[in-house]
């Protein structure tokens, strides 16, 4: 008994952080970034709404860009997880159409920020973001190189006509899902960003 009476005022001496939900205290801090983009978070928002001390965050996530990079991983395996699943529609339209609508979905959900923490999370960022930017331009291109892939596919197996451009496609589709997150960032509602969606798909090549 003494023993252990020792050893926890010994603990209390040496200022030991308390336990914290880490799953938790990322998801926080994912909305922070998702809110207030890279530079306009700061460590005193993140910390806060984390609900640790600044030497926790330290600790179990690493400096506020390690941090950035952990909270843009589980924004793309979370909010924008639509990407994923839509590459695996059957047919070329039906993955640009699950794209953007998803894109809708996840950039006016209630309760969450709007807009995209992918598109407007370091768009203008000085010199101490421009990690985050560079982090940003490299994970919108990763989505324009899956959705490329995808459509070389169905191009491949008649799903699009043989002179459709993949790279184009997807850049367009990528394009429109860009603007849909800055128009939701800006007010537009779910019902408006779903009428654009359509339009943009109008003029989607048959095979």
């Amino acid at each position: 008994m003494e023993t252990r009476r020792k050893a926890t005022a010994q603990g209390r001496r040496s200022g030991r952080p308390r336990a914290f939900d880490a799953d938790e205290a990322l998801e926080r801090a994912m909305r922070v970034f998702w809110e207030q983009g890279y530079e306009g978070a700061s460590l005193t928002d993140l910390t806060g709404a984390m609900g640790i001390t600044r030497t926790s965050m330290y600790a179990a996530f690493g400096n506020k860009e390690d941090l950035f990079r952990r909270a843009l991983k589980r924004y793309t395996e979370g909010p924008a997880a639509y990407g994923a699943r839509a590459l695996a529609e059957p047919t070329a339209r039906q993955v640009a159409s699950a794209f953007l609508i998803g894109s809708v979905r996840a950039t006016t959900r209630p309760g969450c920020p709007a807009g995209c923490l992918g598109v407007q999370g370091s768009l203008a960022a000085g010199e101490s973001g421009r990690a985050a930017r560079d982090a940003l331009a490299a994970w919108r291109e990763d989505g324009v190189g899956l959705l490329r892939d995808r459509f070389r596919r169905a191009v491949d197996e008649g799903d699009l006509p043989a002179d459709a451009d993949p790279g184009a496609l997807a850049r367009y589709v990528m394009t429109v899902a860009n603007g849909i997150a800055v128009q939701a960032a800006g007010g537009a509602d779910e019902e408006e960003l779903r009428a654009v969606a359509g339009l943009a798909l109008r003029g989607w090549p048959s095979p």
